[in-house]
């Protein structure tokens, strides 16, 4: 298992993704768009989750695919995000047919960055125009850290960020994760630089310091954010021909990745939230053992995801946390 050319979430070939972000207002998003309707299922382990559509990815709903996943900033203004690329993708004549309507369905997740020092005294919500101009920058090659909805992310320790990573089975099917870092928990051990995510490391794609132990078990985390304030919202994406059920399963699985990358996660405080999606393009090669290599992929793809996000966080003028990259 290996990464693809780009080790990006768009090394699955027929995906594309868009940031925008706004540094006065230390926020933004990230849109996941697909050539076409992507089969689509969720998983939320985190206390606190801010989401619009999930339920329609349960697997016994109508809504065989999705048109694209919003990832945002801004709390609960975020999911406003979600608007504005419904609009965009309406004028591009996409979306579930109803008679001669078509609805776009465009499900998305949030993290909190209210309080993270950005200018939030807007008289119109920003986040509708956010998720249109995301829409509208989709491509196959994005910058990671301090873009999109990973813009004013934070976490325990450090600045957080838009993350990505990509495996290739040698099945010959493709994982990728995308994800933004805004986590209550620590990406690092203790008070070093070494990543959680170290022992999944591939080619020193995020600093290669490797990890030592062994590691206190006793010790108890403070808590750096209150309340509310936390969330790792991911996408896993995949060319494997799954459907909804197998999707939710792929997405279950994937939240191992970040329970190895953050330390704690999952915390009653966190939305902590994982999509899966499928392209279809490829049958599977072992209808048993496949499945089982996927959800390994997926998990280990997230969590180098995790790092890298925060490992290619740059430094802006107010932060609040330093930058992994610049200590």
């Amino acid at each position: 298992m290996r990464p693809g050319p780009l080790n990006l979430i768009t090394d699955v070939t027929g995906l594309r993704v868009g940031n925008a972000r706004d540094d006065a207002l230390r926020s933004g998003v990230t849109v996941l768009l697909g050539d076409g309707p992507l089969a689509c299922g969720v998983n939320v382990m985190g206390g606190a989750p801010g989401t619009r559509e999930t339920e329609l990815l349960a697997p016994d709903k109508l809504v065989p695919g999705i048109d694209a996943l919003v990832l945002s900033g801004g709390s609960a203004f975020g999911l406003a995000a979600c608007d504005g690329v419904s609009e965009g993708l309406r004028a591009m004549g996409r979306g579930f047919a109803v008679g001669p309507v078509r609805v776009p369905i465009v499900p998305g997740a949030i993290v909190f960055d209210l309080l993270n020092g950005g200018d939030k005294d807007w008289q119109a919500n920003p986040y509708p125009a956010l998720g249109r101009t995301a829409l509208g920058t989709a491509a196959t090659h994005f910058a990671l850290g301090s873009e999109g909805a990973g813009t004013g992310a934070m976490t325990h320790r450090w600045k957080g960020g838009l993350g990505s990573a990509s495996a290739r089975l040698d099945c010959g099917l493709t994982v990728g994760a995308l994800v933004v870092v805004n986590a209550l928990g620590s990406v690092t051990v203790g008070q070093s630089r070494q990543f959680w995510a170290a022992p999944w490391e591939i080619d020193g794609e995020f600093g290669g310091l490797g990890l030592s132990g062994p590691f206190d078990g006793h010790h108890e985390p403070p808590m750096s954010k209150r309340l509310g304030e936390a969330t790792t919202i991911a996408i896993i994406a995949t060319d494997a021909s799954l459907d909804k059920a197998a999707l939710t399963r792929l997405a279950t699985a994937a939240q191992d990745g970040m329970a190895r990358a953050i330390v704690p996660s999952h915390t009653p405080y966190d939305g902590d939230l994982v999509f899966a999606v499928s392209t279809g393009a490829k049958p599977l090669p072992d209808p048993v053992l496949t499945p089982f290599q996927l959800g390994h992929a997926a998990a280990s793809a997230l969590a180098r995801a995790i790092a890298r996000g925060v490992h290619a966080a740059r430094p802006q003028p107010g932060d609040l946390q330093p930058c992994w990259s610049g200590t």
